[in-house]
């Protein structure tokens, strides 16, 4: 069996397009997809998918591991965020193929899974009831974390931190605690809130918002400050009660490999389109496992890697929570040949050969590539911030 072709399929979904990876082989209907979601470097991941696939043509997709390390170390210059997106989205296309290959769901093919059924978390974004692209109110972020709830989900995320104000301000903060406090008097206590923080704050403010939080029991406080100041993020962890989690900005093992051996985080966070594929996560929450750490992949993307996650999450013991995304655009599974089974606040372990899914690509093209909407936050003082 040869690959004969890598080909992208860009779809336009609001925020994100999402980057679709068609790996095509020899034998008649017999191919696979991943994807290389990487918002506002859009045309660079395709770019870079064009230039791996100078590598792999001709080659056998079941050596999925061989391929990797191809797309890894073939090339002089060797990781990136834009390379290993490209890399994410070929390596989950092989796995689909070995397993439609094998007649097995992926899952079955990483040794099977370690659980019965695999819970999901919800994403309401900074709250606002018209979009993700600005922070809602106390009022905002309760009606739709009882929205959340009534679908059936028993966890979610939501951002709180707002982009435009001075975040080093004693009062922008309160006011950010009362949009927690509003959740979780609207969902009580059986219900698990992470906050994520999109390394907006200082050190210094991630402890003191974090502590404003304490009678909150949050599940998680995600992404404190940004995740290559290491020691940063021990600072916050060591004063603090709630678990922090970070990892979605980071590629490949190496750079987790800091994280770990100063138990800077408590949850890592992956994401399987960027930090190398199912082939590099798979390494990486072995890695975790043996600092004790667990992982919950991140996924704010498209159907691809939302059941690419999945099986990843089924096939590792380590494994926390899942995030999904459901409000992104209508027609989320209209371009599937068939939609995840994905039913409220769990899911139980694919059945179907590889990754389980399949892409409409005549629905998927009614949605054609557009330039990501420009996300240029300033502060009120006109200096750049983090969004």
């Amino acid at each position: 069996m040869k690959i004969t072709a890598i080909r992208t399929l860009v779809v336009n979904a609001r925020m994100r397009n999402w980057i679709l990876v068609k790996v095509e082989t020899d034998q008649p209907g017999l191919y696979g997809w991943g994807e290389a979601t990487l918002e506002w470097k859009t045309r660079s991941v395709v770019g870079a998918i064009e230039d791996l696939a100078v590598l792999l043509i001709g080659r056998n997709p079941l050596q999925v591991e061989r391929c990797w390390q191809i797309m890894h170390r073939q090339y002089f210059w060797r990781g990136g965020i834009t390379n290993m997106s490209a890399i994410s989205g070929i390596d989950q296309a092989l796995w689909d193929i070995k397993g439609k290959d094998a007649g097995k769901p992926v899952c079955e093919l990483l040794g099977g899974p370690v659980r019965d059924s695999l819970r999901l978390y919800d994403h309401l974004g900074g709250g606002n009831l018209e979009g993700m692209y600005t922070t809602g109110s106390p009022e905002n972020f309760a009606e739709l974390a009882r929205q959340s709830v009534a679908k059936g989900f028993t966890a979610f995320k939501a951002m709180p931190i707002p982009v435009c104000e001075m975040i080093e301000s004693p009062a922008v903060l309160k006011k950010a605690a009362k949009c927690v406090q509003a959740m979780r008097e609207a969902v009580g206590d059986e219900i698990d809130i992470m906050v994520d923080l999109h390394a907006r704050t200082s050190p210094a403010a991630a402890i003191q918002f974090g502590r404003l939080l304490g009678d909150y029991n949050l599940y998680w406080y995600e992404e404190p400050c940004w995740p290559e100041d290491v020691d940063a993020l021990k600072e916050v962890k060591d004063a603090l009660p709630m678990p922090i989690a970070t990892g979605e900005r980071l590629t490949g093992r190496w750079e987790f490999m800091e994280l770990f051996e100063k138990r800077a985080v408590h949850i890592i966070q992956p994401d399987v389109s960027h930090c190398g594929g199912i082939s590099e996560v798979r390494r990486i929450a072995a890695m975790a496992e043996a600092y004790l750490m667990p992982v919950a992949c991140h996924n704010p993307q498209g159907p691809v890697s939302t059941a690419s996650s999945i099986h990843v999450g089924f096939a590792t013991p380590n494994y926390l929570i899942q995030e999904v995304v459901r409000n992104d655009v209508p027609w989320r599974n209209d371009i599937l040949g068939a939609p995840l089974a994905i039913e409220g606040g769990s899911v139980l372990p694919p059945t179907a050969p590889g990754l389980g899914i399949d892409i409409n690509e005549k629905e998927a093209a009614k949605y054609p590539f557009q330039p990501e909407v420009t996300m240029a936050f300033e502060r009120k003082d006109g200096s750049v911030a983090d969004w």
